[in-house]
């Protein structure tokens, strides 16, 4: 008998990797890499929190590429909330991380950073793309700090700049990502299997990204089924006088066209259309509703020496005031997203900070260092003694009362802010107040810019 033939071994291809999951890995390798290498420039203790950035990025691939393989859940932001695990993970290990203090203002350029990893459970508006942008202002607010602490620092001076900058890129990299990829939030396959499917944890390591000639993609043996075995079907069905599967056919007259225009203008109606759903979709959050607060919080925190007072309101508090007793000088009064509401601070404080907060008033003793407001509208702050620095960015109304004591002690910083006023007392104790300036003159001389106040405010 003749021997036979062994059948040749079948065409095995390695899966192609999405293109959204492969252009999140060029951003990881592009934008990424640069970042914890300039950590990690600046010593074991900033290497630690670059590797806990990396572990975000991480996290948020495994979301992506959740995206490409399920269809869109029908609440996104519950479905996806047990898979952020690996992302709230290292964004707590770079909030709890224990550096020296003179890395503080990298730590806290990093924490306003990582709010841009919000963009996987967001829907427009804003676009994730403009929302990851707009942290850039944030974040620079503390990366000119440190840019501005160690400018002509030589060798050393060029590592915390190399930090800022690749700060930044990272950002814009991340926004040029989510612009062209998960335009409207993010983006699911809508021919993947059902998200309940989907486990946690699951989803396979980054891979570096490949120069596209040397990519070289192996193509699988076409089937049975699939559109390899139907194109190789009306293969077999061509003659070979040119005759197809489509031969013979009967051609539909112009008359039986029913799509033309003439058709319908004979009062025949046309064919109805069979709906693919009935189901009329749910009314869109009309844009700039109000998102209800959290639960308040007025608490200390022993690590950082801190006291965190969020989401009050003239509700939560009694009589429309919180009070913080402050026993030692070393504590610092974090306020966050309070609204009509007044915070009274009693006991000598090393700082005090507002963060989004609406219509909210605040009344301390003496801030050893400095008090700090952050986006925020139509705000009061009063230091019943001595405050050296006022720091105010991205405010729009502000008012703020200084005492007779701190006149000629205290100083403002502002930027990107409006609407700011100061009072104070006179020797014969009459209140009076001034606007700071918003509106200067910048001229060019002698090569250098020269700035002075407007006239408006002379």
């Amino acid at each position: 008998p003749a021997p036979t033939t062994a059948p040749p071994p079948a065409v095995v291809e390695d899966e192609a990797v999405h293109p959204r999951l492969a252009a999140y890995d060029e951003h990881m390798t592009r934008a990424l890499t640069p970042f914890t290498d300039a950590c990690a420039a600046l010593g074991p203790e900033m290497d630690g929190v670059g590797s806990s950035v990396g572990d975000v990025w991480d996290g948020v691939r495994l979301i992506v590429e959740l995206g490409t393989a399920h269809k869109r859940p029908k609440d996104p932001v519950s479905a996806v909330q047990p898979h952020l695990k690996p992302c709230q993970d290292g964004m707590a290990a770079v909030r709890s991380a224990r550096i020296d203090r003179k890395f503080d203002w990298h730590l806290k350029a990093t924490m306003e950073m990582l709010a841009s990893v919000s963009w996987v459970v967001m829907s427009p508006p804003p676009t994730p793309a403009s929302f990851v942008k707009d942290t850039i202002g944030s974040s620079d607010f503390w990366a000119n700090k440190i840019r501005k602490e160690h400018k002509g620092g030589g060798e050393e001076g060029e590592k915390h700049t190399r930090f800022c900058d690749a700060m930044k890129a990272l950002i814009l990299d991340l926004s040029a990502y989510l612009k062209e990829y998960h335009l409207s939030g993010l983006a699911w396959n809508p021919h993947g299997k059902d998200f309940s499917e989907a486990k946690v944890g699951e989803g396979g390591a980054r891979k570096e990204a490949k120069p596209a000639a040397a990519a070289a993609v192996t193509k699988k043996a076409p089937g049975p089924g699939g559109a390899g075995g139907i194109f190789a079907e009306l293969q077999k069905k061509k003659t070979s006088e040119g005759d197809s599967a489509a031969t013979g056919l009967k051609k539909v007259s112009r008359d039986q066209q029913t799509w033309r225009k003439e058709y319908k203008t004979q009062g025949d109606a046309a064919p109805a259309q069979p709906s693919a759903s009935t189901k009329q979709p749910a009314p869109a959050p009309k844009f700039g509703a109000k998102k209800p607060l959290g639960p308040p919080k007025c608490e200390y925190q022993i690590r950082g020496c801190k006291w965190n007072v969020e989401n009050q309101t003239r509700e939560t508090c009694e009589g429309g005031v919180c009070k913080v007793d402050v026993t030692d000088p070393k504590q610092q009064v974090y306020v966050y997203k309070c609204q009509n509401v007044t915070i009274q601070i009693t006991g000598k404080i090393k700082s005090v900070i507002l963060d989004s907060c609406t219509k909210c008033g605040v009344v301390f003793d003496t801030a050893i260092s400095a008090c700090e407001v952050v986006n925020c509208r139509s705000v009061q702050v009063q230091a019943t003694n001595v405050c050296p620095s006022f720091s105010i960015d991205k405010t729009d109304g502000i008012v703020v009362h200084l005492s007779k004591e701190a006149i000629g002690q205290s100083s403002f910083v502002t930027s990107k802010s409006s609407e700011m006023n100061v009072s104070w007392p006179d020797d014969s104790g009459e209140i009076k107040e001034a606007p700071i300036p918003e509106q200067f003159m910048h001229k060019l001389v002698n090569g250098s810019v020269t700035s002075q106040v407007s006239d408006l405010y002379h």
